[in-house]
């Protein structure tokens, strides 16, 4: 069997994990962690042998799905409430086997390349920075695709049905999702005065001192119309937006796009090299032009707002696990007595 694993790119998505985040779910008899959530019964029972868990899924007609979580995310809770849908359940169930891995956990994981590690070691050498991420393998235990996070059920179900009809040998995911049309309320994208577009070039943004933002939306959007229409619109969320140079691109568009390379490409020959797969994508670039952070998943208020302030403070830098810098800033509030939902 291939043992040579396939990662796609790295995208972006979190949740804040509680103040005593764990290394594992159960504390011991009877106790288990804050923020626990009780996964569906018909999870894998893995002894976390991959390479022993693809063969296993392949002999029954499926593929393997790996679910990375973390006790206290709301978005990990929130799909597994989606997965009390019998239609979502039904197709995960006749597509996929799930084991579960958690972010933090200390469990003994036989990787695809036959290598021990625990399940954070794993999570760290994959770069799994947000949760959920769920990677889905083929039958050589290669990466098919990769969700850094959470997606409503429509698109989660899109996923489903893209990765257990084999469709990634045909086309990638983004133009599969495209060519179903979702309905979605804003027939024009959300441009907003000072903000870069088509034709842009992105070389005369740099040199300012300030980082960068590059939305890549789409129309008929209905997350990009909440990111606009309410979360942007916050006043703590505009001062942190106005210390960054934007720009809004349409990831189907046509319009052209001049790197700091120089190289002069299309607006979505661009997203398709970055591999773009989610609206609203939110790519974070330093002074230079280089990428230093990406969001690609559905995104409540105070994460944006983490994934702006991780970028300004350039954390990124001495923090590269962006799990623990949300921990800290959630920690940081909860000290100062600022309360917050995480999921408004």
């Amino acid at each position: 069997m291939k043992r040579a694993v396939q990662w796609l790119s790295v995208m972006v998505m979190t949740c804040w994990s509680s103040a005593m985040a764990a290394e594992v779910d159960q504390l011991g008899e009877g106790l288990v962690n804050p923020g626990y959530v009780e996964k569906p019964a018909w999870f894998k029972q893995s002894f976390l042998d991959l390479e022993e868990d693809v063969a296993e899924a392949t002999e029954v007609g499926r593929r393997l799905l790996l679910y990375f979580y973390q006790d206290g995310c709301p978005y990990c809770s929130k799909w597994i409430e989606d997965l009390h849908d019998e239609a979502v359940a039904d197709k995960v169930q006749r597509g996929f086997d799930v084991v579960s891995i958690n972010l933090w956990g200390d469990r003994e994981v036989v990787d695809l390349q036959g290598e021990e590690r625990t399940e954070k070691q794993l999570s760290e050498s994959l770069k799994v920075m947000f949760t959920p991420t769920l990677i889905f393998l083929n039958e050589s235990g290669e990466g098919v695709l990769r969700m850094n996070g959470y997606y409503p059920p429509h698109q989660f179900a899109a996923v489903l049905d893209y990765v257990s009809s084999h469709k990634e040998q045909e086309t990638p995911f983004a133009q599969y999702y495209a060519k179903l049309n979702p309905a979605a309320p804003s027939p024009t994208l959300h441009h907003q005065p000072g903000w870069g577009k088509a034709p842009l070039d992105l070389g005369q943004l740099t040199g300012s001192g300030r980082p960068k933002l590059v939305l890549f939306e789409q129309k008929r959007c209905a997350s990009c119309d909440e990111l606009h229409l309410d979360i942007l619109q916050r006043p703590e969320l505009k001062q942190d937006l106005a210390q960054f140079d934007v720009a809004l691109l349409d990831r189907w568009g046509k319009g052209k796009v001049t790197l700091p390379s120089g190289r002069r490409i299309s607006e979505r020959k661009w997203a398709e090299s970055l591999n773009i797969q989610f609206s609203p994508t939110l790519l974070f670039l330093d002074d230079a032009g280089g990428e230093v952070f990406r969001t690609e998943a559905y995104l409540k208020a105070f994460h944006t707002q983490s994934a702006m302030r991780y970028v300004l403070n350039k954390r990124y830098k001495d923090q590269p696990h962006f799990q623990r810098y949300v921990q800290e800033r959630a920690d940081a509030l909860h000290d100062q007595g600022i309360e917050f939902d995480l999921m408004d």
